[in-house]
């Protein structure tokens, strides 16, 4: 259920969502707690103890909720059969093992009840596809933890290429977004002595040459943007003290923040940028050129997709006529620039189409393998993948022959061939992961989930409703096959509903088992502010526009009461981060909608958005206070400022973590708070450890699932 954002932002890791500390504030003139009329003094925000995350009379609040309300949902019958089937399907040793290709093996990140944190191993190609791989462990995080005395959780590792052997480990503490960074040699298995280390901090790394790193994080101060990430990039030498570092990029103290990266193709080609995010959507590039660093000419709402055969691969997010140029190219296309022509004159670029978009078919991702480019996109949110071969006028593609009804990802690449693996999942249909060859078009199945709950009873559909503004808006609704319309299937609804994140079908073994298998309907909802139509449908919810995606959301649940699916006493609601603060606003606009609202790491005070840890990052997706109208706006939809005494609210189930360092627990405490001193009834659970996530292991996850589903069965499922 938590969602995340790609691209420059997620390499800055500023995204909402879905396992991801401080800011600068931007200043506010007051405290609010609510909207007043023009003229009227803002009163005191009464709750603002509780954005002192750590501070012992905070704790002492979150310790005495947690009790309350995790004896209520543990005391429930239902809880211990829940979280035993949480955790068996979390630690099942026949899960299918994500495969992530370097260089001739496969490594994948394992977790299971032996190791909670984690292990990192590998195998060959030839012995994954068996049905029992060899592996060898190449780093244990649960041992390396203990060493250190730290809860590592593993954030993935950044290689040196070609070769792939010479990484960088991140390891984040309890889950939060800011790591440690540590120098390991896959081909030894060791920790480099002496190598590169980078100590705690929200930061973007990358290699320039195996000597060399692009570093961008916390050099002190005045070196970290109002949203906490950094924004001088450096050159960090091999063997020199990190303070010696020399400065080689600088973005703005007011931007999101910046990074620096290498390209690589197989043919040699190699290409350095600096990238400055002046929002989460919007970014000013340069590359190094033997004249210098020198901007990039590109729209400011684009992508950097790849390097492949001396190309260039740029998406983009808006209508652009290149400086010099007629032709106008559309908002969601692929293109590509010459590599050559980008270093001569970045400023003046000719791009060639590789993928443009149609009235129902949009872009969602592209990789490349050593020679080919992978496309996936999605046709009327069904997913699409096709291969594209450069060729000397432009480029030729095959469309691969994927089951129709299902959600398509590109699962991991290698520069090193042109094999590919491609997972296949739906809401009834266990994960098939597929080996592909991009060079020759063949995929061939090799792994597939074993099926975790009974779905021989169920369908899945797609249906559209009418929101408020005459916009068709659609939703999958997965069901029982002899379902009766008579308005009491418990319901569970969910969306995200921003930062252009497309939701698709995927099989969940959570909702199947715990929800599906006792015989509640899902719904998942393709609400504006995703990317399920291209860059336009999210821009439809961007900021004052955003009641379009709460109307959105609104008119799905009317839709499938008006259906006699369900009806308000049986119909239930669920979101994280972005798609919590969707839950809050639902929840103060539509109270008699629903009966049960789950509320996970969620944004919920959005007059104070801006200063709780990176809330700074996201007025690109939400607007600003310092705007008058904008603030206006987030004044009439922020859940915290529009908790009204006297109204009857549905019981919430909120969830958040102390070591998110994203969202912060902050927006949950404090509408927790406040629904406490309206004596509304509420159940809240905050873990420690997590980050921006359900947990930080498999067993807190585990539990966070089955609290829910308690939860939800026992307002939806009774009579």
């Amino acid at each position: 259920m938590f969602k995340q954002v790609s691209q420059s932002a997620a390499l800055l890791t500023a995204a909402l969502c879905l396992g991801f500390a401080s800011t600068t504030p931007h200043a506010l003139a007051q405290d609010a707690v609510s909207a007043p009329e023009a003229g009227t003094p803002m009163p005191a925000d009464k709750y603002l103890w509780l954005e002192d995350t750590n501070s012992p009379r905070a704790m002492d609040w979150v310790k005495v909720e947690n009790a309350r309300s995790l004896k209520i949902l543990q005391a429930d019958p239902r809880y211990a059969g829940f979280y035993a089937d949480a955790l068996k399907i979390a630690v099942a040793p026949d899960r299918l093992p994500e495969p992530d290709q370097r260089g001739s093996e496969i490594y994948n990140l394992w977790r299971d009840a032996d190791h909670t944190n984690g292990i990192y191993r590998k195998t060959s190609l030839a012995d994954y596809l068996t049905a029992n791989p060899t592996w060898k462990t190449v780093i244990d995080y649960d041992a390396l933890g203990k060493q250190d005395n730290v809860k590592w959780v593993s954030h993935g590792l950044t290689c040196l290429y070609p070769g792939d052997h010479l990484c960088l480990v991140t390891l984040s503490a309890g889950g939060e977004d800011a790591d440690t960074q540590r120098e390991f040699d896959l081909k030894t298995g060791q920790f480099v002595t002496g190598g590169f280390t980078l100590p705690h901090s929200k930061q973007s790394v990358a290699w320039l040459d195996k000597d060399t790193l692009i570093v961008a994080r916390d050099w002190g101060t005045g070196t970290m943007t109002a949203s906490g990430y950094p924004f001088v990039v450096k050159l960090w030498k091999r063997g020199t003290p990190l303070e010696s570092a020399q400065e080689v990029f600088r973005g703005k103290p007011t931007d999101l923040g910046a990074v620096g990266y290498t390209l690589h193709d197989s043919k040699q080609h190699t290409l350095t940028l600096f990238s400055r995010s002046v929002t989460i959507f919007e970014s000013e590039t340069w590359v190094l050129t033997p004249d210098g660093t020198r901007q990039l000419s590109i729209p400011s709402k684009a992508n950097i997709a790849g390097l492949l055969d001396g190309r260039l691969l740029l998406s983009i997010d808006q209508d652009w006529t290149p400086s010099g140029q007629l032709l106008t190219y559309k908002q969601g296309s692929l293109l590509d620039l010459k590599l050559a022509d980008v270093l001569k004159d970045p400023t003046h670029l000719k791009p060639s189409i590789v993928f443009e978009p149609s009235a129902d078919e949009f872009l969602q991702g592209a990789t490349t393998t050593k020679s080919r480019l992978l496309v996936t996109t999605l046709k009327h949110v069904q997913g699409r993948a096709t291969i594209y071969t450069p060729t000397l006028t432009g480029w030729s593609n095959k469309e691969l022959p994927v089951p129709a009804n299902v959600s398509v990802s590109v699962v991991s690449t290698s520069d090193a061939s042109d094999n590919f693996f491609l997972g296949i999942t739906s809401f009834l249909t266990p994960s098939s992961l597929f080996l592909g060859d991009a060079s020759t078009g063949a995929l061939t199945l090799e792994k597939t989930e074993p099926s975790r709950f009974d779905a021989s009873k169920d369908i899945a559909e797609q249906y559209e409703a009418i929101s408020k503004d005459g916009t068709h808006v659609p939703y999958f609704i997965v069901h029982r096959k002899d379902i009766k319309l008579d308005g009491t299937n418990a319901t569970l609804l969910n969306a995200y509903g921003g930062f252009q994140v497309s939701e698709t079908p995927y099989y969940s073994a959570n909702i199947g088992k715990l929800w599906l298998e006792h015989g509640g309907v899902y719904v998942l909802a393709n609400i504006r502010g995703g990317g399920e139509f291209g860059p336009a449908w999210h821009e439809a919810g961007l900021k004052t526009h955003r009641q379009r995606i709460y109307d959105d959301f609104a008119a799905v649940a009317q839709d499938l009461i008006a259906r006699r699916v369900t009806s308000p006493k049986h119909l239930g609601i669920m979101g994280g981060s972005n798609g919590g603060l969707l839950m809050g606003v639902e929840m103060t606009q539509h109270p008699d909608l629903w009966n049960a609202i789950v509320i996970q790491v969620p944004l919920l005070d959005m007059l104070r958005f801006e200063q709780i840890d990176a809330g700074a990052s996201w007025t690109g997706e939400y607007g600003t206070v310092a705007n008058p109208d904008e603030r206006e706006f987030l004044a009439s939809i922020s859940p915290y400022n529009q908790l009204k005494p006297g109204v009857k609210y549905p019981e919430p189930f909120i969830f958040t973590t102390t070591k998110d360092d994203r969202v912060g627990p902050q927006h949950a405490r404090k509408f927790a708070a406040k629904m406490e001193e309206f004596n509304e009834p509420f159940l809240y659970d905050e873990i420690i450890e997590g980050g921006h996530a359900a947990g930080a292991n498999l067993t807190e996850q585990a539990q966070t699932w089955a609290l829910t589903y308690t939860y939800l069965a026992a307002k939806l499922m009774s009579e």
